[in-house]
């Protein structure tokens, strides 16, 4: 499949990136529940290796609990602190809270016994576009503070957002990678909206999300659709879903595209049911 995969806003985007992480002592990686893997960009390893990180898994009300708690471990046992959220839920923002702050004053105190100076501390919100950083940012300031948007890389500018009078955060564009080495990799990215579907052709991805759905989750997919035989075909099955929703086009002929387009949007939504596509350790 030929996706065209960086943008070259985001070549900017990583040199402004690189530029502030002189600024921060946290970073905070906000990864998709669902796509944990797929939705971590390789070049942050070598980026934040001198800072500390925090992984967020977000939308984990849209994940499967038992394989977000494999991730959640995962992430730990890299000496990466870790939190599986839904970033509109105010308990689990709470929480969170709570984790960031403690590490803040962990990293404050350690500033006053060497340098004697009460120091703000920073945290990076970093990402690859569409995962959530920037409505996470809001939920945990409490206020409409950063831009949010539902396109791909609306984030353009840096935006230094104050949670108190002694921790900040700041909000990043959205970045991925120069190459992607791994189909999958880009299926994955495309199912949850993280690449700009200008780009794309629906129907295939659709199609290869079906196929996948078949093999990890056929129950979700068969009680969703009105779906009662999962031995065809994913084209076919998306024909069906078509057929059942009674998605037609002139002549009684399927709308292959609606169904395409409606089974993403119900993926990216949550409807169709608790989800993940990746497990630690397995490609």
């Amino acid at each position: 499949m030929n996706i065209n995969w960086y943008p070259g806003h985001m070549t900017k985007a990583k040199r402004m990136m690189n530029e502030n992480l002189k600024l921060v002592d946290i970073v905070i990686e906000l990864l998709d529940a669902r796509i944990p893997k797929s939705s971590s960009n390789p070049d942050f390893q070598s980026m934040f290796q001198n800072k500390i990180r925090v992984a967020v898994l977000n939308k984990s009300d849209y994940a499967d609990d038992e394989k977000t708690k494999l991730w959640v471990n995962y992430h730990i046992n890299q000496s990466i602190t870790a939190a599986a959220i839904n970033s509109l839920n105010k308990k689990d923002i709470q929480q969170l809270k709570k984790t960031l702050f403690a590490i803040a004053d962990e990293k404050q105190k350690e500033i006053k016994q060497r340098k004697g100076i009460n120091k703000t501390i920073r945290a990076m919100v970093a990402g690859i576009p569409n995962v959530g950083k920037s409505t996470l940012i809001n939920a945990i300031s409490g206020s409409a503070k950063a831009k949010t948007g539902d396109r791909p890389g609306i984030t353009k500018a840096k935006q230094w957002v104050k949670i108190n009078p002694y921790f900040e955060l700041l909000d990043t564009p959205g970045l991925l990678w120069p190459k992607l080495n791994d189909e999958k990799t880009g299926l994955h990215l495309a199912y949850t909206g993280s690449i700009r579907e200008e780009i794309m052709d629906m129907a295939e991805i659709a199609v290869r999300f079906l196929e996948e759905m078949t093999e990890l989750y056929p129950q979700l997919l068969k009680s969703r659709y009105r779906l009662e035989n999962l031995d065809k075909k994913a084209y076919d099955l998306l024909a069906d879903i078509a057929l059942n929703r009674g998605w037609l086009q002139t002549g009684g002929i399927p709308d292959i595209s609606r169904a395409a387009r409606q089974v993403l949007d119900e993926y990216r939504s949550g409807a169709i049911g608790r989800t993940t596509l990746e497990l630690p350790g397995k490609k």
